[in-house]
């Protein structure tokens, strides 16, 4: 029994001895190992903050550019942990971390597929340069002013100041119309004159009156005028022509003053803006006929 026990603390003490060489062995690694790390942590902290200033001067949402600084430091540091993993000799151990991190990636990114596309998109959009924030856009069946664009999604503000929150993946993979990429746009305005109007009159008066409103318009020949057809109570025409805009709103608002002007300037002239007439006729025989053998049975009875 004392001899089993000596030769069990005899082969303990050999394998303290052998922990101990191995470590005095691995201490210069070791130190290396954390002086990496130190230096990974402190490089990290500084790509962080250099990463979110250089993208804030090209992407004005601050969540953007956090996420991106973020995801920065966070490379630096990985590689500052494979890099003192490799000078500790932990190649096994090293490449469990990767396995395992690519089977976990995988299964987060199966169960976050539509928040990851959403992700991705709100990077992508952040970058393009023809979709800011302040832009009066269409897309998806809806028309506003971009309000915000961030990590999930796409925040546009109506004409009704209704706020309408689409996913940056829909954004991405439908069209979309930016009223803001130019400065004019083209007014459309349709109207209808009396048949008994002088029709010369009416173009000359209508241009006139649309040079007179907007300053952009520097010769009445610049509205366009066309008479389109013999309507049902009116002579029909088509005017349009280009103001300085950037938005749906103004567009809207340009065409409502024109009216009311073309209006003024028609009662000025005693030229008419018919509105539809039906006219009902009473000379139906037949129904005078009838109703006249229907009086006289009622005067015999």
């Amino acid at each position: 029994m004392k001899a089993q026990l000596e030769t069990a603390i005899k082969a303990l003490i050999e394998k303290l001895q052998g922990w101990f060489t191995t470590a005095v062995e691995m201490l210069p690694n070791l130190l290396l190992a954390i002086l990496v790390m130190t230096v990974a942590y402190f490089t990290a902290k500084y790509i962080n903050k250099f990463v979110t200033k250089l993208v804030s001067k090209k992407v004005e949402q601050d969540s953007i550019s956090k996420i991106i600084g973020k995801i920065a430091a966070v490379a630096i540091v990985v590689a500052g942990l494979f890099l003192a993993l490799g000078i500790l000799d932990l190649g096994k151990t090293l490449t469990s971390l990767l396995a395992g991190a690519g089977v976990v990636g995988l299964a987060v990114g199966l169960a976050l597929q539509g928040t990851l596309s959403n992700t991705f998109a709100g990077l992508v959009l952040s970058f393009k340069k023809k979709i800011e924030i302040g832009h009066w856009v269409e897309t998806n069946g809806y028309s506003g002013e971009v309000i915000d664009i961030n990590l999930k999604d796409f925040t546009l503000k109506e004409a009704d100041n209704n706020m309408v929150i689409i996913p940056n993946k829909t954004i991405l993979e439908n069209p979309l119309k930016n009223y803001s990429l130019t400065t004019r746009m083209r007014v459309m305005l349709e109207c209808g004159v009396g048949y008994e109007s002088d029709l010369e009159k009416v173009e000359k008066l209508t241009k006139q009156t649309i040079a007179n409103i907007f300053s952009q318009v520097k010769d009445p020949n610049e509205v366009e005028f066309y008479f389109t057809e013999f309507g049902g109570s009116s002579i029909n025409y088509l005017c349009r022509f280009w103001i300085d805009a950037d938005s749906a709103l103004e567009k809207l608002k340009s065409k409502s003053k024109a009216i009311i002007e073309i209006k003024k300037a028609y009662d000025k002239e005693n030229i008419n803006i018919p509105f539809p007439i039906r006219t009902l006729q009473f000379d139906n025989k037949l129904a005078l006929q009838k109703s006249g053998t229907l009086q006289e049975e009622f005067s015999n009875n």
